[in-house]
């Protein structure tokens, strides 16, 4: 089961290589979506609307459960969690995904000067990842944790498609829009001057992690 599927940007590969597949999602459009892109190449997966605090699956009914990119500012973790742990099987694993950026990188020092300007203008930070606390619950709880760089990839990066990408981030969207207006201004006149241009490109290497946790 891919938990928190979207439109199926990582989903699409496991239909396409036959895979026992599902993907649930809260969003009926989000799965209107990966169904439409899925028939245009005559694939037709097994996708379910569905709460993912509260799964509509009996107990130990897969053998993997995948949460990838799902995290974010995400509240109830535990709940969702807790849910995941209940549909799988005692053997099976739990995976979480997520893309690895420079920690000395653009979007790196983007964030940081980010978060800056909006502690000057008395704003706080929209929320936190809680990926971290997540991860400490799951280390506690699991009897084994495996490490996986499943690829590695260049990237490259421009101011620009930071200011782009972030304004319809999970957190920084939740802030009001003359809020974001107004902090991305002021970030964008900061990295033309730093970096000359907002067109101005660095590649950056980067990673996608798995994070494998079994309970059995």
């Amino acid at each position: 089961m891919d938990l928190g599927v979207g439109t199926g940007r990582i989903g699409s590969a496991f239909v396409a290589a036959g895979d026992d597949y599902l993907g649930v999602d809260l969003s009926f459009g989000m799965l209107a979506e990966f169904a439409r892109r899925a028939a245009l190449e005559r694939r037709f997966p097994r996708l379910a609307q569905a709460d993912g605090r509260a799964l509509p699956f009996p107990n130990a009914a897969f053998d993997a459960v995948m949460l990838i990119h799902v995290f974010g500012g995400m509240r109830q973790w535990r709940a969702v969690l807790a849910e995941a742990r209940r549909v799988l099987r005692p053997t099976g694993a739990l995976v979480l995904g997520r893309s690895l950026a420079p920690a000395d990188g653009l979007d790196a020092m983007m964030k940081q000067r980010l978060a800056l300007i909006l502690d000057q203008m008395e704003r706080e930070a929209p929320g936190r990842n809680t990926r971290d606390e997540a991860e400490r619950w799951l280390e506690a709880e699991a009897a084994e944790r495996r490490r996986l760089i499943a690829a590695e990839w260049t990237a490259e990066r421009t101011p620009r498609g930071f200011l782009e990408r972030h304004r319809s981030g999970a957190l920084f969207s939740k802030l009001p829009t003359p809020i974001k207006d107004e902090a991305l201004q002021k970030l964008a006149a900061w990295a033309a001057e730093k970096f000359g241009s907002l067109d101005a490109a660095f590649a950056e290497r980067h990673e996608f992690e798995l994070n494998i946790y079994r309970f059995g």
